[in-house]
């Protein structure tokens, strides 16, 4: 007894550790990235942590809604390389990966637009129209919220086309939701990247599990009703999940459920190895027969289809719709619940500095 004791002591010693060496790995790639500012791109990258802009997000285009922060663009190359050191602490290899190469989708997709204008498929108020929603590489926007630093609650946001990364840190606790990634196409189909999938794992592991299940397991999980046009709890709609949808996945065998964890993981897995583990840990001991599962649309891709899985501690939608109703435009959430901009944290936070 006292030597399982002693090693649950040092488990535990160990997370605590690994929790505070990748946390202050956050602090010090952030503050070396600042540190390559100037005083102008300061100003317009430091916000104070109290301020409630840092809590609004978008999914939309920054030609609809601009972004506050510092163009990712308008950097010298000096910032660029610090800044991509923070993106590493923030994010395992897969998800620093994802979050690159959506970035340079958005010049793909120009190039898509531009390759259709001069072949006559799309006429020009269609390609003026695409550039004013002003797709492009470098037109993501870095914010600083607050001073980053082990003893108080700072943030770290990251958004333009299709990502918004929101990042709250209070010492060793960090908050990564809510955590948003899309792609249009979600895979391209012509030209030089012909076949390019970013998100390919959210979709091929999707139509793995609902594929998997019985017949009489796809008439409770896939739900009859149109394919959503956008994920539900995006930042513009009014509506919100609060209900559990689909099948349970204590009606699941086991393969199922190890097809259901693979599909989780390749959501939380874009996390730096700490926060990716803390997270997952905490959805397994919550119970893996909590969680819903729900399908809506085709069980064959390029065809408009919806997913959402439901736990007591987060929330996974992923709409896989397309402009022309083909399927090949993915928007994708994951929702840590509770934990909005590092809600939960926060208030542990101040709860222990009024005592």
């Amino acid at each position: 007894m006292k030597k399982k004791l002693a090693l649950l002591l040092i488990a535990g010693f160990l997370v605590s550790a690994g929790f505070a060496q990748s946390t202050q790995t956050l602090v010090e790639t952030t503050t070396q990235f600042l540190q390559t500012l100037n005083a102008g791109e300061l100003q317009k990258t430091q916000y104070a942590f109290t301020d409630s802009l840092r809590r609004k997000w978008t999914n939309l285009p920054v030609g609809m809604v601009p972004r506050p922060g510092i163009q990712y663009g308008s950097l010298s190359d000096k910032s660029r390389m610090a800044f991509h050191r923070v993106l590493s602490a923030m994010l395992s290899s897969q998800g620093y990966l994802k979050t690159t190469s959506i970035m340079q989708l958005d010049d793909i997709l120009n190039t898509l637009y531009q390759q259709a204008f001069d072949k006559g498929e799309i006429d020009q108020k269609t390609l003026t129209m695409t550039q004013n929603l002003k797709w492009a590489h470098g037109n993501y926007y870095i914010s600083v919220w607050g001073k980053p630093q082990a003893s108080e609650p700072w943030g770290l946001n990251f958004g333009g086309h299709h990502m918004a990364l929101s990042l709250t840190a209070d010492g060793p606790r960090v908050s990564m939701s809510p955590y948003f990634v899309g792609t249009d196409p979600s895979e391209v189909k012509s030209a030089k990247y012909a076949g390019f999938r970013v998100l390919s794992k959210e979709e091929d592991f999707g139509f793995m599990l609902i594929n998997a299940l019985t017949d009489k397991q796809k008439a409770i999980a896939v739900l009859k009703q149109d394919v959503p046009k956008d994920i539900i709890t995006s930042p513009q709609a009014n509506q919100r999940i609060t209900s559990y949808y689909g099948i349970a996945a204590k009606q699941f065998d086991e393969s199922q459920k190890e097809l259901l964890k693979l599909l989780i993981q390749e959501y939380t897995h874009n996390f730096e190895h700490q926060k990716a583990h803390q997270l997952f840990d905490k959805i397994l001991k919550s119970g893996i027969d909590k969680i819903y599962f729900a399908w809506v649309g085709s069980l064959e891709n390029n065809k408009p289809h919806y997913y959402i899985v439901n736990g007591p501690d987060f929330l996974i939608e992923y709409d896989n719709v397309g402009f022309q109703n083909d399927g090949n435009h993915i928007h994708a959430i994951l929702r840590e619940k509770g934990s909005d901009f590092g809600e939960d944290i926060l208030k542990q936070h101040y709860a222990q500095s009024h005592k």
